[in-house]
């Protein structure tokens, strides 16, 4: 197995949990949270795809499928919004879900979609990585710089996360009713 196929088969999984931590949540569903600073479902998967799609589109050095596809505005966010989520406080994590969950009658397909855009432009982009691609360097603002090798493995890694945690949340809310 190569460096492509890991890659490509990491990031496959993530889309198919993506699928499965939204699949027939309402939009209340989706934005609730189970204590008052928790994440909802629909901020952790808005947050790992736009952390996938901002941080492969920089080390592949293509345009983020948030601005191609015009995304923000699909969710009823701002059309300049290139926010990720990072740092976000309790409040603006409430105002994104309220957001995303009333942009759309069906905000978890929505979701699913974006992902989905996302995933179809890192694909083909991961599945071309040699090891020698690995340690190519991506991002300078580090101490050891960032190779895309450690990149790709840190997205995978906070999707994977964040992925789960949508899938636990889920989960407890599913259970609820």
């Amino acid at each position: 197995m190569t460096s492509a196929d890991l890659l490509t088969d990491g990031f496959g999984r993530i889309r198919e949990s993506v699928e499965n931590a939204t699949a027939g949540l309402s939009a209340g569903q989706l934005a609730e949270r189970l204590t008052p600073d928790a994440n909802p479902v629909s901020w952790l998967i808005w947050h790992l795809a736009r952390v996938q799609d901002d941080h492969v589109s920089k080390a592949f050095g293509v345009q983020q499928e948030w601005v191609s596809g015009q995304w923000a505005t699909r969710f009823g966010l701002p059309p300049q919004m290139m926010d990720h989520g990072y740092g976000h406080t309790s409040a603006e994590v409430s105002n994104l879900a309220a957001a995303v969950t009333g942009a759309s009658p069906s905000p978890g397909k929505l979701l699913v979609e974006y992902y989905d855009a996302v995933h179809a432009q890192t694909i083909p982009l991961v599945s071309q990585v040699t090891d020698a691609d690995l340690e190519r360097v991506v991002d300078l603002g580090w101490d050891p710089p960032v190779t895309l090798g450690v990149r790709l493995v840190s997205v995978l890694d906070d999707a994977a996360q964040h992925v789960g945690q949508a899938a636990y949340v889920r989960g407890i809310l599913v259970n609820r009713a």
